[in-house]
């Protein structure tokens, strides 16, 4: 079984950054894609970003893409989301996600993956 413990949400003023952090544990963290999705109030979870397990390809969604970056430390077991230029819309709780197996890249809808974390708020205000 793999843990995900999110780490680094909170309340920015639109333009502003912030750095979330996933901390895995139970299984070898370069046997996982890594992915970050979102939700915000009432809409449906959407996939952000994902990285494949040798960190070398990345893929985002085109809300997020050049403004945020998704990186990984395979000897650290931990996935980062790097966040520039918020956005009130990107306002959301963000979930670290996990893929069991080799993947260049990595998948992109929340169903295809294995394991979540709990989750932390990223709140942009205007």
């Amino acid at each position: 079984q793999v843990q995900l413990i999110e780490s680094g949400g909170g309340l920015v003023q639109a333009g502003g950054s912030l750095r979330l952090s996933c901390a895995a544990s139970g299984r070898t963290f370069s046997s996982l894609a890594m992915g970050w999705f979102r939700q915000a109030a009432g809409k449906e979870r959407e996939f952000v970003a994902v990285i494949g397990n040798g960190g070398a390809r990345t893929n985002y969604a085109d809300s997020v893409k050049g403004r945020f970056t998704i990186s990984r430390d395979n000897a650290k077991n931990t996935v980062y989301l790097q966040m520039n230029s918020l956005k009130p819309e990107d306002t959301a709780v963000y979930y670290c996600a996990a893929k069991d197996g080799i993947f260049y890249i990595g998948p992109t809808r929340p169903d295809q993956y294995d394991y979540w974390g709990q989750g932390t708020q990223v709140t942009v205000s205007s």
